[in-house]
């Protein structure tokens, strides 16, 4: 067994990789060519005793990158208006910029290798960060180029549920339907459900794993 009292435990627990809840809203679903319109990403912590709970979040509202493709239908699903005066939005490359300091930050604090994106159906997002990188690029982007935690696909397996809301509600994690379709919201639910999913595996003796000695 590794030595606890050299390495952190997240860095332990998830073989050097750093989980990092990300959510994206977006104006389609071609993540070349549609705009990246939200992201927030939610850091995790872990005690002494390998359980997780959400951390620092950061959150922003991003322009539409010149030439983006923007879908009516997406808009009208997530409620986002471009032309909201109060839309607080920034050019995708501070959001990412920003975004990416604050998890080099904690890959290095938590000695771990690199970052590993957490999603609810993650594919998705890991997508869309991973266009937008290329778009603004990014020269230290902190995430595994291809690999991600899906919260839907361990939600199904944990709960039988694997649509974020009725996954969350079996988790006894409030969500409130008027608030989803958002990045921060989503995010911080997706964190929420990903630590539930983690700390019921916990409580039930399965890291560190112990070996049979028969």
């Amino acid at each position: 067994m590794s030595d606890f009292s050299q390495t952190p435990l997240i860095a332990e627990r998830f073989r050097g990789f750093l989980p990092v809840v990300v959510d994206v809203e977006t104006a389609g679903f071609n993540a070349r060519t549609d705009a990246l319109l939200e992201v927030s990403a939610v850091m995790l912590t872990m005690d002494d005793k390998g359980f997780m709970k959400p951390g620092e979040q950061l959150s922003y509202e991003i322009k539409p990158f010149r030439g983006a493709n923007i879908e009516q239908s997406a808009l009208d699903f997530t409620g986002i208006n471009l032309d909201d005066p109060d839309r607080d939005a920034v050019d995708e490359s501070e959001a990412l910029d920003e975004v990416f300091r604050m998890i080099r930050g904690a890959v290095k604090t938590e000695k771990c290798t690199r970052a590993i994106l957490v999603g609810h159906n993650a594919t998705f997002d890991h997508n869309f960060i991973m266009a937008a990188a290329e778009r603004i690029d990014a020269k230290r982007n902190p995430f595994h180029p291809f690999s991600s935690f899906d919260t839907a696909s361990m939600a199904g397996l944990i709960y039988g549920q694997t649509v974020l809301a009725k996954a969350c509600r079996v988790a006894d994690i409030e969500f409130d339907n008027s608030s989803a379709h958002s990045a921060a919201y989503d995010a911080l639910r997706t964190a929420e459900l990903f630590c539930a999913m983690v700390n019921r595996i916990q409580s039930l003796g399965g890291w560190p794993l112990v070996k049979s000695s028969q």
